[in-house]
Order: structure tokens, then C-alpha cells, then sequence
């Protein structure tokens, strides 16, 4: 079986081949949020690479959120696009499930962090055995609360992901010896992460079609803000 991952949630627009036992190749930008222009190109460069066309492909599987809003969306309307043409299912992957997967091995608290901006992150935790065991919920809080929670749990916790960028020093403020953060490439969001889950997910019947395909984005988006606190504003007056 085949899947082919995608993730453009965050700065990396990349793309990766996954055949269940290797990573047959994966595509990485990481300079700048032209997703819309750079993700079709490239993986039409890497399934040329690797003499496969999207026909060959049985399962399209996409970081479907949280994220980027438009990130997101543009994504999820990729694969529901090439889903649709090949008709083949999908698999919506959490970007924060993707990340973690980056290292599963770490004896502790995995906590990849993405920047929410408004002073919040989007988060999950989840139990690195070699095997991710989630803990909770993707979820968008404020650093405050995250930190919070976690400083009760007697584990070391390693955090991943941009928002380690814009947080690591209050974090480490925080929570001292037990925080650790993921090296290098772990940090980014990969799609080879995203493949792989998504064949795990074909495997055990986890798919959708590219109709019930849809962003997750955890949160209200700005618009949608503003559009509900005119409306509370309306019924007050």
C-alpha cells in the first residue's frame, strides 16, 4: 500500500511517499508561507521522482489541522482535490499527532506546541514508548495553563514545534530540569510523520471519503470571532 502525506499547517511545505515498511521519499520547503504555490509542484516533482503517478497512490492522507488557518485549508483542499480524481480514501491526521511522531521514543511526556498567537498554543501530550499514547485531546490554551498542567505530572516532558521558538525560555522558567526539547529536524512538521500515520489509519479502516474531508482547526478563526462578539453586541443593545 501507498499513501502519500502532506502537511502545510505550518512554515515547512513538504510531501512524502510511505509503502508501510519505508519512507520512499519525502519533499521538504521551509522558506516562507507560499504553500498555495509550492505544494502541487512539489508533489508532482517528487511522485516524477519516484516514477509514480497519483493513480498509483491508495490512500491521500493530510495534516488536516491545527495550524495555520490557511495552511490548513489549503492542505485539506489538496488531498480532498487528488483524493477525489484518483477515488481513493483519505486520512485527516492531527498536525500534533504528526509532530510527536517525529519522537516516539522519548521516555516521558511528548508536548509538541505550535504558536497560536492571542498568548495561546495549540498542544496535545501524548506518551512516548516507541508506540504514541495520546493523553488528551488536541487543544488550543494558553502557555500559562499548559505549563500549569504539566508541572503536577512527575515526568520529564519534551516539547517540539515553532512554538518552542517563541516559548522556550518561559518554559524553562517554568518547569526547569524537566523540560527537554526536540533537536533540529524534529522540530518541523514532516510529512513522511503524516504518511505514516495515514497508512496506520488505512490499515485499521480509519479512513474517509474525500467528501467528509474537513479542516480541524480547534478554534474559531478572527472572522468568525468578530462576526459572533457583533452579534452578542446586537442583542445586548
Amino acid at each position: 500500500m501507498l499513501v502519500l502525506g502532506i502537511d502545510t499547517c505550518c512554515m515547512p511545505a513538504t510531501s512524502a511517499v510511505y509503502d508501510g515498511e519505508k519512507l520512499v521519499g519525502e519533499a521538504i520547503v521551509n522558506c516562507g508561507k507560499t504553500h498555495s504555490q509550492k505544494i502541487m509542484p512539489q508533489i508532482e516533482a517528487l511522485l516524477n521522482s519516484l516514477e509514480l503517478k497519483p493513480a498509483d497512490i491508495d490512500c491521500f492522507a493530510v495534516a488536516a489541522g491545527p495550524g495555520s488557518f490557511t495552511g490548513v485549508r489549503i492542505g485539506t483542499a489538496t488531498i480532498k482535490a487528488m483524493a477525489h480524481a484518483a477515488g481513493k480514501p483519505c486520512a485527516a491526521v492531527s498536525t500534533l499527532e504528526a509532530l510527536a511522531n517525529n519522537v516516539p521514543y522519548f521516555d516521558g511526556i511528548i508536548c509538541p506546541i505550535l504558536d497560536a498567537r492571542r498568548n495561546q498554543v495549540y498542544t496535545a501530550e501524548f506518551l512516548g514508548d516507541g508506540t504514541l499514547t495520546r493523553v488528551c485531546e488536541d487543544k488550543a490554551v494558553s502557555l500559562e495553563s499548559l505549563l500549569d498542567e504539566l508541572k503536577n505530572i512527575k515526568k520529564k516532558v519534551l516539547f517540539l514545534g515553532d512554538g518552542v521558538l517563541v516559548y522556550r525560555e518561559e518554559i524553562l522558567e517554568f518547569l526547569g530540569d524537566n523540560a527537554k526539547f526536540a533537536k533540529g529536524n524534529n522540530n518541523l512538521n514532516m510529512a513522511g510523520s503524516v504518511a505514516e500515520l495515514g497508512y496506520e489509519a488505512a490499515l485499521s479502516g480509519d479512513t474517509i471519503s474525500y467528501a467528509e474531508l474537513a479542516p480541524n482547526y480547534i478554534r474559531l478563526s478572527q472572522a468568525e470571532r468578530e462576526r459572533l462578539e457583533r452579534k452578542t453586541e446586537t442583542k445586548e443593545i
